[in-house]
């Protein structure tokens, strides 16, 4: 096995700033996880001249960026080399221009990453030089560009190179073009039409979604389309009309635009959201692909994200786990058992540890910011303020995260008086350290920073608040080791799993956040603290969160770090701190993740493709011919009868289900006949209905019988719904986009 990993971006260390956050964080930890458990995997990316951007602020808080030049030569990484030696060059198409495309690697531990760079001599239209110019920069133009290189090229480079994935997983929609070139290679060198090549590359791409909101999907009108897919299409024999199609929920409406989410998902047997909570969402914003299919069956499963506990562990903290863990704990930090040894670390020696960290965090911001104010001419008192900000005692909440609205990064500021009673306590100060960019077009994520700026600039709380400039891996590292609570306040379902309260869980940070991505999953057992409740979020919680969130700090959280101190240490907060340390390093690392993916994802699709080459693609060919005779006989597969034993009030005794079906011709092998069965809710609904396979017993004069004795798992009123599908898939999670659908009762 050989799995392709294409990400668009990769955060692995400081000095290579080709990420713009916690997708290119989570991509260089997959790489470097991968490697610790010698998982097979290349990596596919984009080498850009300039970084994401650098962040610093004008005197009146308002962002600025700046384009830091990355000199390759001084980088980590070298050209990549062909079979026979020589640097490797591959060219793309963009319309009818020929764009061509060095390739350069990175050795991330076992595995390699591979990182695309069109700013060579060989391209000589300064547009094409700057396709790998910056990270997420320039219009849909430069984007559509940018996709098809690492897509298209990125596929090209592999070929080249002499490797053979037999799985190739999408990070996100970004690289979906893959999918089309995978299959211009099958018609190619197998002789595959289109349709075949389809099947045969869908059987092993695997798909992974990060965005829980429409407006996150990179979406092109047709126009665009065909003028960068034209010429493509006619040298491949792929007509433009079957390639844009791909991308639409409704593929032949001229008006829709192509969307990189639906082609990867067209084009995927498996696709995957980043934490439980994200696939309910997920499967929601998706079921039109699947129309007919409740929601919850849509097949979209989930891997929760997990962070590169090796990375992201501070250096206080391992000292201790050399002494009180496991010698090998660093090897097999996976296992959760590991980490009951966290129980045999004295509490004192916890917390000094802690206490060093956190007196480096503070002289590292004040360092810092004094630096940036110098930089910018900051007046002599507000630099002589920021020598003397901060007190390594007080309890100090960290809040860090892109400038996205959604993650609502002023909700601690909805009551300025509130706020200040806390920060201003002297016996029991609190203070806040926030950090984090807004994208340069974003202007209302600018305007939050620049109203939290503001709010810092008070006098009385100047020396509580501090706004980390030019958030990066390094200040991350820092604050997630250092802070004693971690805040996280997005709109819930609108966090797609998030990573940062992994980090600082792992380093004895207690969590305080709305149930959201992670944390919806771990918040019992965090030792932390929820905002609210696990209602979607409207509007009006706004107001609510803000004072659960005071309510908390006040009569919990800040009295829980201050009171009850035994050797000058607070007891009860340490408990909570061995519960975070044991529960969330064993369970929100990235080899559990990877694991995860290997034996769920990688593996099946592995032995899929291994099938299809094995049979030379015959499967392949075979399927397609299935698939038109299916849906030529579809219209006319109708039900003729159902019928259950003891419909209503169940006794708990077995129910016999039977439906008879008149098939149009079509073997009962063709279909699958399934009932959902389930207790009836208090809205006529079925509540979590179990699926129920309905086997072929014989037929009659007038259908085919299928039947099953359905043994209920508790009493009560009993509804059950019966189906039949096109037999299309032999994992419910691989079924197909716009299978062939039928309800007995509609």
């Amino acid at each position: 096995m050989l799995v392709a990993y294409f990400s668009m971006e990769y955060g692995l260390l400081d000095c290579m700033p080709i990420y713009s956050g916690g997708l290119g964080v989570l991509s260089g930890d997959h790489l470097k996880a991968s490697s610790d458990l010698s998982l097979p995997l290349a990596g596919i990316g984009l080498l850009y001249q300039r970084g994401y951007m650098s962040q610093s602020f004008d005197s009146d808080g308002w962002q600025q960026e700046g384009s830091p030049v990355n000199d390759f030569y001084s980088l980590p990484i070298s050209p990549a080399l062909r079979l026979d030696g020589s640097e490797l060059v591959v060219s793309v198409l963009l319309g009818a221009a020929t764009v061509f495309v060095k390739v350069w690697r990175i050795d991330v531990g076992r595995v390699k990453l591979y990182l695309l760079d069109t700013n060579i001599p060989q391209n000589t239209d300064p547009e094409h030089r700057d396709i790998t110019g910056q990270l997420y920069a320039g219009g849909l133009h430069k984007r559509i560009s940018q996709e098809i290189v690492l897509g298209i090229g990125g596929l090209r480079a592999l070929r080249e190179l002499g490797l053979q994935p037999t799985v190739y997983h999408m990070n996100e929609g970004h690289s979906a073009f893959l999918a089309i070139e995978r299959i211009r290679v099958l018609m190619a060198e197998q002789g595959l039409a289109y349709e075949e090549a389809l099947e045969a590359s869908r059987s092993n791409n695997v798909f992974t979604t990060h965005t829980p909101v429409p407006a996150g999907i990179d979406l092109f009108d047709g126009g665009l389309m065909r003028e960068y897919f034209d010429e493509y299409c006619r040298q491949s024999g792929i007509r433009f009309e079957d390639l844009v199609a791909l991308g639409r929920h409704r593929g032949n409406d001229e008006q829709e635009p192509f969307s990189m989410a639906v082609c990867a998902l067209r084009a995927s047997a498996s696709c995957n959201a980043v934490s439980v909570l994200h696939r309910d969402v997920s499967q929601k914003m998706w079921e039109n692909l699947w129309p007919g299919l409740p929601d919850r069956e849509v097949p979209i499963t989930s891997v929760t994200n997990g962070v590169h506990l090796p990375t992201w562990i501070n250096g206080d903290l391992a000292v201790l786990y050399d002494q009180y863990l496991e010698p090998d704990w660093r090897e097999g930090h996976a296992n959760a058992k590991v980490w009951d040894q966290i129980n045999d670390i004295p509490p004192v020696e916890l917390w000094e540890a802690h206490r060093r960290r956190k007196r480096r965090l503070v002289t590292f911001i004040r360092e810092r910011a004094i630096e940036y104010a110098s930089a910018r001419q900051a007046p002599a008192s507000e630099i002589r303020a920021l020598s003397e900000a901060l007190d390594p005692e007080a309890l100090t909440i960290g809040f860090a995260r892109r400038f996205a609205t959604y993650k609502r990064a002023t909700l601690i500021f909805r009551d300025l008086e509130r706020l200040k009673r806390l920060l201003t306590s002297v016996n029991r100060p609190v203070q806040l350290l926030i950090a984090g960019k807004a994208h340069p077009q974003d202007i209302p994520g600018k305007t939050l920073i620049r109203d939290i700026i503001h709010y810092a600039a008070d006098p009385s709380i100047r020396h509580r608040v501090i706004f980390v400039e030019d958030y990066g891996m390094q200040v991350a590292r820092e604050l997630v080791g250092g802070v004693d609570v971690w805040l996280n306040t997005p709109r819930r379902g609108e966090e797609a799993c998030g990573t940062s309260g992994m980090k600082a869980g792992m380093n004895g940070v207690l969590n305080l956040s709305i149930p959201d991505g992670w944390f919806d999953e771990a918040a019992e057992k965090s030792g932390g603290w929820s905002i609210g409740g696990r209602d979607i979020y409207s509007p009006d919680r706004d107001d609510s969160h803000a004072s659960s969130l005071y309510s908390l700090l006040e009569n919990e959280i800040v009295p829980l770090f201050y009171e009850g101190r035994e050797d000058g240490m607070p007891s009860e907060w340490m408990q909570r701190v061995k519960q975070s340390l044991k529960h969330l390093s064993g369970h929100f690392n990235c080899e559990r993740m990877i694991a995860e993916y290997r034996d769920n994802l990688y593996s099946p699709a592995h032995a899929a493709y291994s099938t299809l080459l094995e049979h030379r693609f015959e499967p392949s060919r075979e399927r397609v011919r299935w698939s038109r005779t299916v849906a030529e006989a579809w219209p006319n597969v109708k039900f003729l009868s159902c019928a259950v034993g003891t419909p209503g009030i169940s006794t708990g005794a077995a129910v016999p289900l039977q439906a008879e079906l008149d098939l149009a011709g079509l073997e009962p092998s063709d279909v699958r006949v399934e009932a959902l069965v389930g207790r009836v809710g208090a809205t006529g609904a079925l509540d979590n209905p179990e699926v129920v396979l309905l086997g072929s017993s014989g037929r009659n004069s007038s259908g085919w019988i299928f039947s099953h004795e359905y043994q209920p798992k508790s009493t009560g009123r009993l509804g059950i719904a019966v189906r039949v599908s096109s037999n299309h898939f032999d994992n419910p999670l691989n079924r197909p986009c716009n299978t062939l659908l039928k309800w007995a009762d509609r």
